[in-house]
């Protein structure tokens, strides 16, 4: 696997990658003290803050999706909120609506949870598509309308939505608009055999609290400087390829977009400075493509019925596009 080297940009950005770097550690200290065997997960989780995006955990009841999610919150010390979803929520119980003022006779407005820092959307795919909408404009754009009035969200903004699987009963499988607005999907499975009995002595003790590690103002900081993290035109010649690529398979009936392709670049630069670096690499992308392509691209029924999956389309997108550190070698096909 050949590494792109860091150039100028990245040496400049050493002393922000070692303290990303330190920040991880911490975080991951505080997290270990309510969760057990997580740490790829809490990786993703911090990849999507850095990047300014949103996390999909998906796993089946009962893998610490919620306490991950809730613990998380409390290390970047924001405002949090947490909204159950269920089958009869309704928009307005997420964005908020206007009430009367019995007072003073006037239509004030009465906030709803998503006015926060940190949102845990809890088992989203349990509320019809109706009440998922809600959460689409805030996503993507940081505000939300309510009877026509355009409100700002407190910043930085982050949703941790939480996701049964889809073959449970009393679920809704989300439509590819909403799937496309977290910039993560990351699957939680059964931890194993050591890491339950560890969970198992872990919450055998008295419950403790996280301590905050972060705050807004540093997490805007650290956002803002995402871009600075260097990537060389390679490997965005690389990137694009892998986009291109996945929608020529065989086995994918919709491939990665250009807002695909955009948000594995932004996923890789934070991974980068997760790592200590400052530039971007083709293992970061190569690590990051299940969880950042795989909730976008869209099987062929024909492939799923022969027991396709998409992180196999992934793996073969990987095998079989060319790592080159050509510069301005273009479009390349898988055999091209």
């Amino acid at each position: 696997m050949t590494a792109a080297g860091p150039g100028a940009n990245g040496v400049a950005l050493e002393p922000l990658a070692a303290e990303v770097r330190s920040i991880r550690t911490r975080i991951h200290a505080e997290l270990s003290r309510v969760v057990v065997g997580l740490d790829d997960v809490i990786d993703q989780l911090l990849i999507a803050l850095l990047a300014g995006g949103h996390v999909l955990l998906e796993g089946v009841p009962g893998v610490a999706k919620t306490t991950l999610s809730k613990a998380f919150a409390r290390v970047l010390g924001g405002h949090y909120q947490r909204v159950q979803f269920t089958p009869d929520l309704l928009p307005s119980d997420v964005t908020g609506t206007y009430v009367l003022d019995r007072k003073t006779g006037d239509f004030v407005l009465r906030r709803g949870p998503i006015f926060c820092q940190v949102l845990l959307a809890d088992e989203v795919n349990r509320a019809p598509a109706k009440t998922q909408s809600a959460l689409l404009e805030a996503m993507q754009e940081t505000q939300v309308t309510i009877e026509g009035t355009t409100l700002e969200l407190p910043r930085p903004f982050l949703v941790l939505a939480t996701q049964n699987p889809v073959e449970q009963e009393g679920v809704y499988r989300l439509p590819e608009a909403q799937l496309d607005r977290f910039l993560i999907r990351a699957t939680m499975g059964y931890p194993g055999h050591d890491p339950e009995v560890a969970m198992l002595k872990l919450h055998s003790q008295p419950t403790v609290e996280v301590d905050s590690v972060l705050t807004p103002e540093r997490v805007l900081s650290l956002q803002g400087r995402l871009p600075e993290v260097h990537c060389t035109e390679s490997l965005l010649h690389y990137i694009v390829n892998v986009a291109e690529a996945s929608r020529d398979h065989a086995d994918i009936a919709l491939g990665a977009s250009p807002r695909a392709a955009l948000s594995l670049l932004r996923c890789a630069r934070a991974r980068a400075l997760l790592e200590g670096r400052g530039y971007v690499t083709h293992e970061d992308l190569q690590r990051l493509a299940p969880s950042v392509l795989g909730h976008r691209i869209i099987l062929r029924p024909e492939s799923e019925i022969e027991g396709r999956r998409v992180d196999d389309a992934i793996a073969d997108l990987l095998a079989q596009v060319p790592v080159t550190e050509i510069v301005g070698a273009g479009p390349r096909r898988p055999g091209g």
